[in-house]
C-alpha cells in the first residue's frame, strides 16, 4: 500500500532523514519507533505530502505522489484518515463540525448525510451523545477518540496515528491501543502508528520498525523487537539511561 524509497529531508544543516526506506503492506499495522526528535512525524508528513522530500519517492497504492496534480491530490487525501498528535481539534468547532470538516469542505455531501457520517465514525470509537459538545468540554481521551473519529469519517483506506497515547493516563492509552487495535480487525484498514511508547507498540503492531539517526535501523514482529541483540533497539525499548544513544541523536520533529 505504501512504499517509501531513498527518503531524505533537511532542514538547514540538519538531516532528519537519510535515504530512508520502509514498506508497508496492505491491511498491516505498522508502528515505527524512536526516540523525540528523531524524525517519525516527518516521515509521516511525506506520506501525506505536507512537506516535500530532498531525495527519494513515496508511492501510495501504487502512485508517486509527487507526480500528483492538486486534485489527485485531494482525491488520495480522502483515501487518507490522520490522527495528529494532541488531536489538533478546532476549539471554536463543535464536535460534530470538528468531525465532519473535511466532508464539508472537499465532499458534495449533503448536510444531513455529513451529520449521518459523523454519528457513524463517532459510534465506532464508541462515543454517543456528544455532537454539539465543544472540545472544551471533552476530556483528554475523549479528544484522542473525536480526533480518530474525524479520520473514520472518510472512510480511508490509510490511517496515520501520530502519538496517539502521548498526553494521556495509562488506563485511557490502553482503551485508546485496543480501539486502535478493534479498528483495524473490524474496518481491515491499513496503519501507521509513530511512537515511543513501547506498552503501545506492544499491542497494535503487526510489524516495528525503528527509526534511528535517519534510517531503518530494525524491522520485524513484536516479539523480534522485544528480543533484540541490537544494542541501540535494546536501550530505547528497555529506557535505559547509558547505551550507545545518546542525548546528542536526539534532532527535531
Amino acid at each position: 500500500m505504501i512504499e517509501i524509497k531513498g527518503l531524505t529531508k533537511k532542514f538547514g544543516d540538519f538531516l532528519v532523514l537519510d535515504s530512508l526506506d520502509l514498506k508497508i503492506e496492505t491491511g498491516e499495522t505498522k508502528v515505527i519507533i524512536g526516540r523525540s526528535g528523531c524524525g517519525k512525524s516527518v516521515l509521516l508528513k511525506h506520506i501525506v505530502r505536507l512537506l516535500d522530500p530532498d531525495a527519494g519517492i513515496v508511492l501510495v497504492d501504487g502512485q508517486d505522489i509527487s507526480k500528483l496534480d492538486s486534485k489527485k491530490m485531494n482525491q488520495l487525501h480522502m483515501k487518507i484518515g490522520m490522527v495528529f498528535q494532541g488531536g489538533a481539534l478546532f476549539d471554536s468547532l463543535s464536535v460534530w463540525e470538528n468531525v465532519g470538516f473535511v466532508l464539508r469542505e472537499y465532499s458534495t455531501l449533503k448536510e444531513k448525510e455529513i451529520r449521518e457520517r459523523v454519528k457513524e465514525a463517532l459510534s465506532l470509537v464508541n462515543l454517543y451523545d456528544v455532537e454539539d459538545k465543544m472540545p472544551s468540554e471533552l476530556s483528554g481521551g475523549m479528544k484522542k477518540r473525536v480526533s480518530l473519529a474525524r479520520a473514520l469519517c472518510v472512510r480511508p483506506q490509510i490511517i496515520l496515528y501520530d502519538e496517539p497515547t502521548t498526553g494521556i493516563d495509562p488506563i485511557t492509552a490502553d482503551a485508546i491501543n485496543a480501539l486502535i487495535d478493534e479498528l483495524h480487525d473490524k474496518l481491515k484498514v491499513t496503519s501507521i502508528v509513530v511512537t515511543h511508547d513501547m506498552r503501545s507498540a506492544y499491542k497494535v503492531a503487526d510489524n516495528i520498525a525503528m527509526l534511528y539517526q535517519g534510517k531503518i535501523i530494525a524491522e520485524g514482529t513484536p516479539d523480534e523487537i522485544r528480543y533484540t541483540h541490537d544494542p541501540v533497539v535494546h536501550q530505547f525499548i528497555t529506557g535505559a539511561a547509558h547505551g550507545p544513544i545518546t542525548n546528542q541523536d536526539q534532532g527535531k520533529e
